[in-house]
């Protein structure tokens, strides 16, 4: 990103939170902790959603791709998982919140796309209830509704 200057690998490395290995579903803020990540996924799978409504299928491109592995990876986290030393020091802070319904509805429930972990999350979240912030009762509007 030139207007941040991040023109080296010590830059970079900083900016995504001292994380150094990079790897498909990784976020940049995922290293800060999983609360943050929720609200960027979040906000990626309503404007996904949003442009869905408006005529553009945005869930069929690489932003569908990169929210799929996204919510994925941090889900499966989030459930749980070993973290690896490499990934945050071997660290993770939980706390994803209700964000996984919007994402997993349009990816799986539409499209047929497998997401075990996500799908796993959600169902264990259900009904999804507010982070009192930006995220609210999507369960009413997204889960399991195909259109």
């Amino acid at each position: 990103m030139p207007s941040q200057n991040l023109n080296t690998r010590d830059k970079i490395v900083a900016y995504w939170q001292g994380q150094s290995t990079f790897v498909t579903g990784l976020t940049q803020e995922t290293c800060r902790d999983l609360t943050h990540t929720g609200y960027g996924i979040s906000a990626i799978s309503h404007i996904a959603e949003t442009s869905r409504i408006q005529g553009r299928d945005l869930y069929g491109t690489d932003v569908g791709e990169r929210l799929r592995q996204a919510l994925g990876f941090q889900s499966g986290y989030q459930l749980g998982a070993a973290v690896p030393g490499w990934l945050c020091g071997g660290t993770l802070k939980p706390g994803l919140g209700p964000v996984t319904e919007v994402g997993y509805n349009a990816l799986h429930n539409r499209r047929g796309v497998a997401m075990t972990s996500t799908g796993a999350l959600t169902l264990n979240n259900r009904p999804a209830g507010s982070n009192n912030l930006f995220v609210a009762w999507e369960t009413l509007t997204h889960g399991d509704n195909p259109s």
